[in-house]
C-alpha cells in the first residue's frame, strides 16, 4: 500500500507503553493556502493548527467532526480548522492588521481556543472554550491534551510553504509498570527533533532517528484529504432565503453578488442574469 501525500500515521513504543502519531500534510496544506497570500507567520500558525486538527480528529474514540477556533484581538483575529471523520480537512485565517510578530500572543493577542465536537447521536455539538496557554500552537495543545486526557503528552510542530507536520507522543496509563523512566527518556529524545527533520524525514526515518534503541510499531497511515468542491446550488438557496429585495440591493450597489466560503476556499459570483434566474425562474409549459 502506497503512502498518501497527506496522512496521520500512528505508532507505538511497544516496550514502553507510549503511543504517538506523525501527521504530514502536503497536498492538503498546499490546497488550503491556494490563493490566500498569507504572511509567513500566519501561514505557519494555520499549518500547525491544521496538522493538530488532523491528529486529534484521527485519534477520536468515536468518529465525529471536530472544529478548532483560535480567536483573539491581535492582528490575526481568527484561525479555524474543521476536520470530519473522513479526515476531510479545511480551514482559513482572518488577518485584521499587519502581522509582523512570530509568537502566538503577538499574532492573536489575548485569545482563546474553542473546540466543537459533533458526534452522531448527540442532541447538540459539544463545545469547550479555554484560554490560550503557551507561546505557540504546540504548547497550547500540549496543555489542552494533558488536561483533557489526564496523561502527559508531547507535541512538536513544523510548517513551511510545502508541508505541515506534527509529531505527537503520549504516555499510556501502564507505562510506569513497564519502565519507570521510559516516559522521561522518550520525551527527552523527542525534544531533540528539529524542524527540518519533521519536514524532511519519513515517519519511519524520523522515529528511527529519535528512538533508535526502542521497538517502534508503525500502523498503516490514514489519508487526510481536502475535498470541498463548489456547491453553487447551496449558495443559490441561501440567497433565495435572504429574499429578492435584499439580494437586488446588493446587486445594485456592487454590480454583482459575491459570496465567499472562506472555510472551503470557494468564491461564488452572481450577475444580474443569475439573480433574475434565482427569483424569476422560467415558466414551464
Amino acid at each position: 500500500m502506497s503512502t498518501p501525500n497527506s496522512y496521520v500515521q500512528r505508532f507505538l513504543l511497544e516496550n514502553l507503553d507510549i503511543r504517538g502519531a506523525v501527521v504530514r500534510l502536503d497536498d492538503v496544506w498546499q490546497a488550503l493556502q491556494q490563493g490566500r497570500d498569507y504572511p509567513p507567520a500566519v501561514a505557519a500558525l494555520l499549518g500547525q493548527l491544521s496538522a493538530v486538527s488532523a491528529l486529534i480528529t484521527g485519534n477520536l474514540k468515536q468518529p465525529g467532526r471536530l472544529t478548532f477556533q483560535i480567536q483573539g484581538h491581535g492582528p490575526v483575529g481568527l484561525l479555524v480548522v474543521d476536520c470530519n471523520e473522513e479526515l476531510n480537512l479545511r480551514g482559513y485565517a482572518r488577518v485584521d492588521a499587519p502581522a509582523t510578530g512570530e509568537h502566538l500572543a503577538e499574532l492573536v493577542g489575548d485569545g482563546r481556543l474553542q473546540l466543537t465536537l459533533d458526534v452522531e447521536g448527540l442532541d447538540q455539538p459539544y463545545q469547550s472554550v479555554v484560554p490560550l496557554e503557551g507561546d505557540d500552537i504546540a504548547a497550547t495543545f500540549e496543555h489542552y491534551l494533558a488536561q483533557s486526557e489526564q496523561q502527559p503528552a508531547g507535541l512538536w510542530l513544523a510548517s513551511d510553504g510545502q508541508a505541515a507536520v506534527a509529531l505527537f507522543l503520549q504516555k499510556l496509563p501502564g507505562a510506569d509498570d513497564k519502565d519507570a523512566d521510559g516516559w522521561d527518556r522518550a520525551h527527552h529524545l523527542a525534544q531533540t527533533v528539529r524542524s527540518d527533520e519533521l519536514l524532511g524525514l519519513s515517519p519511519a526515518d524520523l522515529l528511527g532517528r529519535l528512538f533508535a534503541e526502542e521497538d517502534v510499531r508503525l500502523f498503516e497511515p490514514r489519508p487526510v484529504i481536502h475535498h470541498w468542491p463548489p456547491d453553487r446550488d447551496k449558495v443559490a438557496g441561501m440567497l433565495q432565503g435572504l429574499g429578492e429585495e435584499q439580494v437586488r440591493a446588493i446587486l445594485d450597489e456592487h454590480g454583482e453578488v459575491e459570496v465567499r466560503d472562506d472555510l472551503s476556499n470557494c468564491r461564488y459570483r452572481f450577475d444580474k442574469a443569475d439573480v433574475d434566474a434565482l427569483f424569476r425562474p422560467p415558466t414551464l409549459h
